[in-house]
């Protein structure tokens, strides 16, 4: 699949969970899926919970989150001293 294939598959709509990004066809939002594999959930752990769902679903999840964060500058949330 092709990353163009799996961004379609991340919609926005201010109807939908308030415009922020989601799986199409569900109210499941990219952060919530990137939430579930910070905390250590695998793949398959996240499809038993979500019927329907599928590894590409979550592949596309991390290819936006990618993709989002490429032009994006970031400030430090803390400075490590030497």
């Amino acid at each position: 699949m092709t990353e163009n294939q799996l961004l379609e598959r991340i919609t926005l709509n201010p109807k939908v969970m308030m415009g922020k990004p989601v799986i199409k066809g569900t109210r499941l939002t990219v952060e919530h899926i990137l939430r579930l594999l910070a905390q250590g959930a695998s793949f398959s752990e996240i499809l038993d919970e979500y019927e329907g769902l599928t590894e590409q679903d979550i592949q596309a999840c991390l290819l936006f989150a990618t993709k989002s964060l490429e032009s994006t500058v970031f400030m430090p949330l803390s400075t490590e001293t030497v």
